[in-house]
């Protein structure tokens, strides 16, 4: 049993969030700047320029990506021979405390959805979603959520009549509704399976894969780029001024469902893709 002490969990996720926050993937930057290479429209190749110079700045300068600066997801796969020492909820409440105080990033947190959307001042707590994994070691995967785009996603129960037509129907008309809202070009993140709420679960992890990542099965990596053609003919565009780059990638994952189900997820995620991981 291999011990990790809360401390040193804490300390990680809280370097994550301002790396995150601060730097734009360098996955993500190549695709914003091939896509200025290839987008047909004038102002959607303005735009990605302003992309790239805004990545630029941020990461020099040590500032935030995008004014928006989420609500700070955490996603951990904890492996099973490992015993942490602390209590682990509060050191993850304290590094996201921490970082976005000490890091200057915007608080946008409130306490209650409905009754008291009183600010909690700290853009505690984070959403933290974790797995029992075999193995020794924690991976941590950070991923602030800007909520233009998160407003986007939409889940719907088709049936398996419905088939891979169904499928993508729904993720392009996604798309289509969300217009200029989810600020493209976007990731399309797509959950395919399981019930409710792990086909939204699986959507937005997928809004954290790499852009240089394949899909490691060849059916569902043909769909992702006949869903992504698709998109893009929509002519949303860069910022939904117009153009080709209204998505930089379709990213599915799928897991076992019930026979008289088809769940589907969308979830969207802005260019600010912001993303950091660490293994423990």
């Amino acid at each position: 049993m291999r011990e990790i002490k809360a401390q040193t969990i804490e300390n990680t996720v809280y370097d994550l969030i301002l790396e995150a926050s601060y730097c734009i993937g360098a996955d993500v930057e190549q695709a914003v700047r091939g896509a200025r290479e290839t987008e047909p429209a004038p102002a959607g190749r303005a735009v990605l320029g302003q992309l790239l110079e805004n990545y630029a700045i941020a990461r020099e300068e040590r500032i935030a990506i995008c004014q928006d600066t989420g609500m700070c997801v955490i996603f951990l796969d904890v492996g099973q021979e490992v015993h942490i020492i602390g209590d682990l909820g509060e050191a993850l409440r304290r590094a996201t405390a921490r970082a976005y105080t000490a890091g200057y990033l915007r608080k946008s947190m409130v306490r209650d959805p409905l009754y008291d959307r009183a600010n909690t001042g700290d853009n505690t707590p984070p959403i933290v979603h974790t797995r029992i994994v075999p193995g020794e070691k924690i991976d941590i995967l950070v991923t602030p959520k800007g909520i233009g785009s998160e407003n986007m996603s939409r889940v719907k129960m088709l049936v398996p009549a419905d088939g891979e037509a169904g499928v993508v129907d729904f993720v392009v008309d996604c798309v289509r509704r969300a217009g200029p809202n989810p600020c493209p070009p976007v990731i399309v993140g797509v959950g395919v399976g399981g019930d409710f709420e792990t086909a939204a679960l699986m959507a937005k992890r997928m809004t954290a894969r790499g852009l240089d990542e394949g899909n490691p099965d060849p059916r569902y990596a043909a769909l992702e780029q006949k869903i992504l053609a698709r998109v893009n003919d929509l002519g949303i565009g860069p910022a939904g001024i117009g153009g080709r780059c209204t998505a930089l990638a379709v990213h599915i994952m799928a897991a076992p469902t019930h026979i008289g189900g088809l769940p589907v997820a969308v979830n969207l995620c802005c260019h600010a893709a912001r993303h950091a991981r660490a293994a423990l």
